[in-house]
């Protein structure tokens, strides 16, 4: 690795929150580059099972205790000032450092990181280029904020120069990292607890492209309005695709969809027939990623051949679309989906699919964004044909805005459309359980516990 001495001082290193999905894969990925490795999290999960078998030694609860004899302490947003493993780190003068703060130091470690960001699509995104990346024997290392069952998790560690990574703009923490090509997928009013409005999430894009090199490469979707002054402002390259736009470098034409909803597509580049594609997950909004995933590894040089077969294998992310099984014979998906925006895709990317009636339970997903965009919300849950709201998934919040999930059920049905406030997961399932009949389609749809009630409802 390049830059592999700025971490390798410390030797033994304790992360606290270590059952996130971004520090599970830190973390495995530390062990494998022969660090020892320790972290505490709130509650046992199945991702804190799978670090212990990697050799990692795993405390349930936080306790002052747990960093004594370490050289370095991670930790993630999430963890409160007043948690002991942190007082007592500082305590005892040992290094502290924030979970997006030590990514970006991995980043340093790699001569091409190769950065995939946006408000929505990221996930699904990292995780093609990933793929195309393996099949191409490009040998990338990989960390992204899911798991990939053609990963068998949320990361890899590879022996090359190519670092595929999953850049989140919350709280400006992609600011930390050092790309060396960036794909930008949209720009939108997201995170206002922390922006406020959207003027400032751009301008945090904004700082972000200036973060590229010369010999770099900028990919940006041209169909987001909020993307197409980025150019101005970064050194490297840039790279256009879009569907709509046709004044790319990539464009998707003639797009087709299977019965479940799968598209396929041919490509342009420049105007002329580059390739047609197919996918194995549904909507059109997942062309667009398709899109940005093509732009980025031609520009690397991947033979198409090994793009098409990635592209056609990946059958979805942890909790994207993904299908959970039947109930009285309908089909169960859960689906992550926590911004409007992210919620009508999901509704289009299920209206190709033949069934008779949706239904979906949605878990808002922090009070900030359910006060902020609660409008936004009712209109988006009105795709669908039966809408059932759960309580609020808090998060890291309070709720200082006193508001609740009651009131986006009464926006909705303000819009002149019925929903159902139902309070408890137990009783949503129980209420799907004696209502759903044979061809519904059920979506479960959150960032929270919501996705619990696949497996309380299928048979």
């Amino acid at each position: 690795m390049s830059n592999i001495n700025n971490i390798k001082k410390y030797k033994k290193i304790h992360m606290i929150g270590i059952g996130g999905i971004s520090m599970s894969g830190i973390a495995e990925i530390l062990v494998n580059w022969g660090f020892q490795v320790s972290g505490s999290d709130r509650t046992d999960s199945d991702i804190l099972h799978t670090l212990e078998n990697a050799g990692i030694k795993i405390y349930i609860g936080h306790d002052a205790k747990n960093v004594e004899g370490a050289d370095c302490v991670v930790f993630t947003a999430a963890i409160n000032k007043d948690n002991p493993e942190l007082i007592r780190a500082k305590e005892l003068a040992i290094p502290i450092i924030e979970r997006s703060d030590f990514l970006g130091e991995l980043t340093r470690c790699y001569k091409n990181t190769i950065a995939v960001s946006g408000t929505h699509g990221k996930t699904t995104t990292t995780s093609l280029v990933s793929l195309c990346f393996l099949e191409a024997n490009r040998d990338p290392s990989i960390q992204v904020g899911a798991i990939i069952k053609e990963l068998d998790g949320n990361y890899r560690v590879g022996n090359s120069e190519n670092f595929i990574i999953e850049a989140c703009e919350y709280v400006e923490s992609f600011l930390k990292f050092s790309p060396k090509s960036e794909i930008i997928l949209n720009i939108d009013n997201d995170h206002l607890d922390y922006y406020k409005n959207i003027e400032n999430v751009k301008k945090a894009f904004i700082k972000y492209v200036k973060l590229l090199p010369e010999d770099g490469h900028l990919i940006i979707n041209a169909d987001d309005s909020n993307c197409l002054d980025l150019p101005i402002y970064s050194k490297a390259p840039t790279i256009k695709y879009g569907i709509e736009n046709e004044d790319v470098d990539f464009c998707a034409k003639n797009i087709v969809f299977s019965d479940d909803g799968f598209p396929e597509f041919d490509v342009y580049k420049f105007g002329e027939f580059y390739e047609h594609f197919q996918l194995s997950i549904p909507g059109r909004h997942n062309v667009l990623n398709a899109l940005a995933c093509i732009s980025l590894c031609d520009a690397y040089n991947i033979e198409k051949s090994f793009m098409k077969t990635a592209l056609k294998k990946f059958t979805g992310a942890d909790r994207r679309f993904e299908f959970k099984g039947v109930v009285n014979g309908a089909k169960v998906y859960d689906d992550y989906g926590h911004h409007p925006t992210e919620v009508i895709a999901t509704a289009k990317a299920l209206s190709k699919k033949k069934f008779n009636k949706s239904w979906v339970v949605f878990q808002p997903h922090t009070y900030s964004r359910t006060f902020n965009l609660l409008d936004d919300f009712a209109h988006a849950l009105l795709y669908f044909d039966n809408i059932i709201v759960t309580d609020i998934y808090a998060a890291r919040e309070t709720n200082p805005y006193n508001i609740s999930s009651k009131d986006l059920a009464d926006a909705i049905i303000k819009s002149g459309k019925d929903a159902k406030y139902i309070a408890s997961l137990d009783d949503c399932a129980s209420f799907l359980k004696e209502n759903v009949s044979k061809n519904d389609i059920v979506l479960t749809l959150g960032a929270g516990t919501v996705t619990n009630i696949g497996p309380m409802i299928v048979e």
